[in-house]
């Protein structure tokens, strides 16, 4: 793709003109539109989207005007869009409703300003006029309608007024949403004898947990591996909304000593160790005063991404991201933002029943790209949050920053999962399954040759499967008791057991 349009030649309009002009304190929308002269077209860099529009589409200058525009023409960027509606004057908003009191912009500019401000304006409650929706389902991913009668606009964002993130219909996420991955996995579980996918499921589970594990550099021993398992398979009735059952679960997976009994009370940070000694930032998280009022509204969004309409893996990305993002404890938060993208998918039924997708152990092979898709989200705030050391090397942060945690695009996160999701169907769910299959056939077979112990017998397939259906010249020795054409008739059963 060639680079964007020289900035002489644009001139921003909508979300972009919004956040310049108004100096707003967030990150840039991910769509940004921008006047040019020559025809209407579409920039791609990367993951942001450059919208480019002739001149007719220019407007008069007022903040109204490019309110009308972002509302009219490009996905809501509600990081933007809040922080404008908090910075201009309340008579402008009134003032255009009571112009255009039926208009499908004014009235959701209306609908948006006593969301994100939580005050109520200076106007009588609609009286006529089709309900508009708050986003367009065209450009968004949306949640079931809740009727706003003073404004007359059906409420389908994701969230609320406390945490509300978008999500983008862009192509990547059109395409993942109808591949049906579920009914995939589905088709692929019931090719299967239930006994061989029992046994499956159970490895599954404790390859999700130490996977999840893993991720934070953690080997844990056999009683928090079990305790771990058992909140996985439980995921589908554990309740994660209720405060006591989460601060529950935070406690059966860390070391009991960093058990908590409630939300943090210091300010937290994600960060690494350089050369021993210094340490290096990598993400702040919202400050401690403002994490109940963030979980409050995580509660109500998980609860609306579960029930209300959504799509299943967006409604998990949503839910597991803020989550991490709010980060309310002081250890544990990675492993249960994992676990709640479980918790979503099993509830919503997109994951069979009794089956899990480990979506940890994609994660794991995709270190890279999981931590990029979480820069995402932190490198952009650095620039807003204003924070220093203390003397005993604490992190305090100086100023507002709670919107930044409450309002954000969460379309890449949603993309992610979806990838995840299918690799670790066609992977570790196909590849297991399949590995158990030729398992039995192999064992089968070799006992059909020497009536040898189950856990001998065992071993040798496993040891065989693992060199290309031979015994390794250093493992000969450990079955000195068989004759070398036993040996050779035996490798030469798993070869057969073995596809292709």
């Amino acid at each position: 793709m060639s680079e964007p349009t020289a900035e002489k030649e644009r001139h921003p309009i909508g979300h972009a003109w919004l956040r310049r002009e108004l100096g707003l304190p967030v990150p840039p929308p991910a769509v940004e539109s921008y006047i040019v002269a020559g025809a209407r077209r579409t920039e791609t860099h990367g993951s942001r989207i450059v919208e480019l529009y002739p001149r007719q589409y220019a407007t008069d200058g007022s903040v109204v005007s490019h309110l009308r525009f972002a509302l009219r023409h490009e996905p809501v960027d509600l990081g933007v869009l809040a922080a404008a509606l908090k910075a201009v004057e309340a008579a402008d908003i009134e003032a255009w409703v009571r112009a255009e009191p039926t208009g499908a912009f004014s009235r959701r500019a209306w609908f948006f300003h006593e969301m994100v401000t939580g005050r109520t304006l200076d106007l009588e409650d609609a009286g006529t006029g089709n309900y508009v929706e708050a986003l367009d389902p065209n450009r968004h991913i949306v949640a079931e309608r809740r009727n706003s009668r003073r404004h007359r606009v059906a409420d389908n964002l994701l969230g609320g007024p406390g945490l509300c993130p978008t999500v983008r219909r862009t192509p990547k996420l059109t395409e993942a949403m109808r591949q049906s991955v579920d009914e995939e996995a589905r088709a692929l579980i019931e090719s299967y004898d239930p006994v061989i996918l029992a046994r499956a499921v159970n490895y599954l589970y404790t390859k999700e947990t130490r996977s999840s594990f893993a991720i934070e550099g953690e080997t844990p021993n056999a009683s928090r591996t079990e305790r771990f398992v058992a909140a996985l398979r439980a995921a589908p009735d554990l309740d994660p909304t209720d405060k006591a059952v989460l601060v529950r679960l935070q406690g059966d997976i860390v070391d009991r000593r960093y058990a908590a009994s409630d939300w943090r009370r210091s300010q937290n940070f994600v960060g690494a160790t350089v050369g021993g000694y210094r340490e290096e930032v990598h993400f702040i998280c919202p400050r401690p005063e403002d994490v109940p009022s963030l979980m409050d509204a995580w509660t109500a969004l998980t609860r609306r991404a579960v029930e209300g309409g959504v799509d299943p893996v967006a409604a998990a990305a949503v839910s597991a991201f803020a989550f991490v993002f709010i980060h309310p404890f002081e250890d544990g938060n990675g492993r249960i933002h994992r676990f709640l993208m479980h918790h979503v998918l099993a509830r919503r039924g997109y994951s069979p029943p009794g089956v899990i997708f480990p979506v940890s152990a994609a994660i794991l092979r995709d270190r890279r790209g999981y931590d990029a898709i979480l820069e995402t989200f932190s490198r952009p705030l650095f620039e807003f949050i204003r924070w220093r050391w203390t003397a005993g090397r604490e992190v305090v942060v100086e100023n507002e920053t709670s919107d930044l945690y409450r309002y954000f695009d969460a379309t890449s996160f949603a993309e992610y999962l979806y990838d995840r999701v299918a690799d670790t169907v066609r992977r570790d769910i196909e590849e297991e399954l399949g590995f158990i299959a030729v398992f039995d056939r192999a064992f089968e077979a070799v006992r059909e040759i020497v009536d040898m112990p189950d856990r001998r017998a065992s071993l040798f397939v496993r040891l065989c499967m693992r060199n290309g259906g031979r015994l390794s010249a250093a493992r000969r020795d450990g079955f000195s008791e068989l004759e070398d054409a036993e040996i050779e008739a035996m490798e030469a059963a798993v070869r057969e057991a073995i596809p292709g």
